[in-house]
C-alpha cells in the first residue's frame, strides 16, 4: 500500500466511509458513495470514488462479513477490510452509554463530514471502554446531545421518535438516514433533562445497523417496542441489499 503525503496525511483533510460487507456485498454502497461525493466537494478534494472501484476491490478481497473502509484524500484512494466488531450478541445484551466530557464544535465546518480528523471520537471511544461503557454521547458547546463517539443517537417517548438535528453537530450517518426516510422521526434539539423523560433509545451506524441502548447517564431504558420495529426494519432492508445485483 503506497500512500503519498498530502494534506490528507499531513493535516487531516480527507474523508472516509466504513461499509459493511454481506456476502461480499457493500451494503448501502449507493448512499456511502453520495455523502463521499458531497463531503469531497465541500472540503475542495478533486478525487472521485466509483461503485466500479469498490466492486473491484471486492473482487480481490472476498470476505464474509467485515468493515470496508474506504480513505480518501487529494492524492490517495486507499481500501482497507477488517473485521465488523457488532454482533447479535451485543444487541441482544444492549449498549450502555455515558456523557462525553469533550464537546463538540457545531460551527465547526467539518463536524458534519466523516473526516480523517477523528482523533476526538477514537480518544473517547478508548475512554468508553476504560469506564466500562460501549459509547460516550457528545454533547455541544450549547449542551445539546449530538452523536455518539460512532453513532447518532434516537429517542422514544409516547411512541414517537426523536433525533437531534444535524445543526447540533453531527455527522448524517447512513443507518440514520435510513430510520428518518423509513419512519417519522422528529428532528429536535435535546438536552440531559429531556433524556429522562424518554422509554426507549438506540444508537446507530452502519457497522451495528440499530443498537438498543439500555442505559445512558443515569437512565435506563426497559423498552424496546419502537427499537424493535425500526431493527426489523432495518434487518428486512439488509436482506434485500445482500441480494442485489451490482
Amino acid at each position: 500500500m503506497k500512500i503519498l503525503l498530502d494534506e490528507g496525511y499531513q493535516f487531516g483533510l480527507g474523508v472516509f466511509e466504513t461499509i459493511a460487507i454481506e456476502k461480499n456485498r457493500p451494503l448501502f454502497l449507493d448512499w456511502h458513495l453520495e455523502r463521499m461525493s458531497h463531503s469531497l466537494r465541500e472540503l475542495g478534494i478533486s478525487q472521485t470514488v466509483t461503485e466500479r472501484q469498490v466492486m473491484a476491490y471486492l473482487v480481490s478481497h472476498r470476505t464474509d462479513r467485515a468493515a470496508l473502509k474506504i480513505m480518501v484524500s487529494e492524492k490517495n484512494i486507499l481500501f482497507t477490510v477488517r473485521p465488523n466488531p457488532y454482533t447479535a450478541e451485543r444487541a441482544e445484551k444492549g449498549f450502555r452509554l455515558l456523557y462525553s466530557g469533550v464537546y463538540r464544535n457545531e460551527t465547526s465546518p467539518l463536524v458534519c463530514h466523516k473526516t480523517l480528523n477523528y482523533s476526538d471520537c477514537l480518544l473517547e471511544k478508548r475512554r468508553a471502554a476504560l469506564m466500562g461503557a460501549d459509547e460516550l454521547i457528545f454533547l455541544n458547546s450549547r449542551g445539546e446531545i449530538c452523536e455518539g463517539t460512532a453513532s447518532n443517537i434516537f429517542f422514544v417517548s409516547g411512541g414517537r421518535l426523536f433525533t437531534p438535528p444535524v445543526s447540533c453537530g453531527l455527522l448524517p450517518g447512513i443507518m440514520r438516514r435510513f430510520v428518518l426516510e423509513s419512519f417519522s422521526v422528529n428532528e429536535q434539539v435535546l438536552r440531559r433533562k429531556d433524556v429522562m423523560k424518554m422509554e426507549e433509545c438506540f444508537v446507530s451506524n452502519s457497522l451495528m445497523g440499530i443498537m438498543p441502548v439500555v442505559r445512558l447517564g443515569d437512565k435506563e431504558f426497559c423498552k424496546r417496542e419502537i427499537t424493535g420495529k425500526c431493527r426489523q426494519a432495518y434487518e428486512s432492508r439488509r436482506q434485500t441489499e445482500r441480494t442485489l445485483t451490482r
